[in-house]
């Protein structure tokens, strides 16, 4: 992908200001979107959105100083696809290839590299925000617009959406060299964590790279990534074989950057397996430029308008099912606790773990985001699950996914909100600091035209 300039840029940005001036005065602001990696189900009436059409490029590159002006609709895929041929990345690059640089700073995002790069909003310098009053205000850490810098990540479009943002990009080589170190419990495999995590090294050779799977309460497995240029062959697991399948087999293995990059996003981790995807026969005639997780989230959107396989279910006399797609953020030294009850309580695998702190460098503290209170002093595992569970008799639709929110609280955790949340106002506020929020709000959408954090999050609208 090239790059699209700064006139395309501002024209795209004129877009998207005259749509906003089209909207009645009376009707909440929205994004008009085709596509989203959000999972929750948006209730309530339809209206005309915002024009971003145009926003989905990145804007330029600088090498020399390893930055780029991407727009906030860029996906991640095209991101990357102008970087790399640089030797350059985002600091993180979360897992799926459509999410965009505006949804993960928005939002969350996390990946392997979040263990010394934190998460992505951590690697912005400065953004061009569309307020909820029509205006494009230039938020940086320490400018006029310093408090709305601050209370952008996590606020989900209820403060505005990004135009510009300038992130840094880190230098890599052009291979990843992998290895998958088993542990026989969660508890050996947190402890390792602790150990890898401030010296980014383990057993002597540096680590770039951390995550992991539990395929079992007996069966844990690091994977330990070092970028490198030396290498003798790489593993192809866009075509007939499957990557996390290669983590029980394989002590080693190397990956081309590229790859290493996607190689959750072929089969959505282990989801593509509810569509056939992973069986031998289906995976032959399965084109692969369709295997990727954009196809599969469209595959669940189908589902759940139609309801083809509830419909199923019940007439096989099954019961119904509770969906149970999260990530959640618990601080290491708790991780074997929540495990331990997860398994006994919820009982999904395999869970994908991810360790993460926020960023410091030696130039700059670490800092905190009042929407998303990690602790400076604070290593966490992200611990991502998706799937669905058989409601229980008595029980009803949202029991388990409650049962999680009050367990991660308990354990001094924090939940991702881009899926199902449940929490009543009062404990929303204060896990996700509704007061900052609200001041925030009051000064960049006094007349409130864009939906708030909560009513996005939990009530879905």
């Amino acid at each position: 992908m090239t790059t699209i300039g700064l006139t395309a840029h501002r024209r795209g940005v004129q877009r998207l200001v005259d749509s906003y001036h089209a909207i009645p005065a009376d009707r909440p602001v929205r994004l008009a979107k085709k596509t989203s990696n959000l999972f929750r189900a948006r209730e309530g009436v339809e209206t005309a959105g915002l024009d971003v059409s145009a926003l989905a490029g990145v804007v330029s590159i600088d090498v020399n100083a390893q930055t780029a002006d991407v727009q906030g609709m860029c996906t991640y895929e095209d991101l990357v696809d102008a970087t790399l041929p640089h030797g350059l990345i985002p600091y993180v690059v979360p897992q799926l290839r459509t999410i965009t640089l505006g949804g993960a700073v928005t939002g969350l995002g996390i990946e392997s590299t979040s263990f010394r790069n934190g998460l992505p909003h951590e690697s912005v310098m400065e953004m061009d925000i569309l307020t909820g009053d029509g205006e494009i205000v230039t938020a940086t850490p320490d400018g006029v617009n310093a408090d709305l810098f601050e209370a952008f990540p996590n606020s989900y479009g209820s403060l505005g959406y990004a135009t510009r943002l300038r992130i840094r990009l880190e230098r890599v080589p052009r291979f990843v060299s992998l290895r998958h170190v088993r542990f026989d419990g969660v508890a050996q495999a947190a402890a390792a964590i602790e150990e890898i995590v401030p010296a980014a090294a383990y057993d002597g050779q540096r680590v770039d790279g951390l995550d992991g799977v539990v395929f079992s309460p007996t069966e844990v497995y690091l994977t330990l990534a070092t970028f490198t240029d030396e290498v003798t062959g790489t593993s192809d697991y866009g075509g007939q074989e499957i990557y996390y399948r290669s983590i029980r087999t394989r002590t080693s293995d190397t990956l081309t950057m590229y790859d290493y990059l996607w190689r959750w996003d072929t089969d959505w981790f282990w989801c593509s397996r509810a569509f056939g995807a992973q069986h031998p026969l289906v995976r032959r005639v399965w084109p692969r430029r369709y295997r990727r997780s954009d196809v599969y989230h469209k595959l669940v959107g189908l589902e759940n308008r139609f309801g083809v396989a509830a419909r199923i279910d019940r007439a096989r006399g099954l019961p119904a099912r509770e969906r149970v797609i999260q990530d959640v953020e618990v601080p290491a030294g708790r991780l074997a606790d929540f495990m331990s009850w997860f398994d006994e309580s919820v009982g999904m695998s395999p869970v994908w773990l991810c360790p993460l702190r926020l960023r410091r460098s030696d130039d700059e503290p670490a800092r905190t985001w009042p929407l998303y209170p990690l602790e400076v002093s604070e290593l966490y595992v992200n611990v991502g699950f998706w799937g669905t569970v058989p409601i229980a008799p008595g029980a009803g639709d949202g029991d388990v996914n409650r049962a999680i929110e009050r367990r991660v609280t308990e354990l001094g955790g924090h939940k991702s909100l881009y899926s199902d949340a449940y929490y009543d106002r009062e404990t929303f506020d204060r896990l996700y600091d509704g007061e900052t929020w609200a001041k925030v709000k009051s000064h960049y959408d006094p007349q409130q035209r864009l939906t708030g954090m909560y009513e996005k999050a939990v009530r879905r609208r």
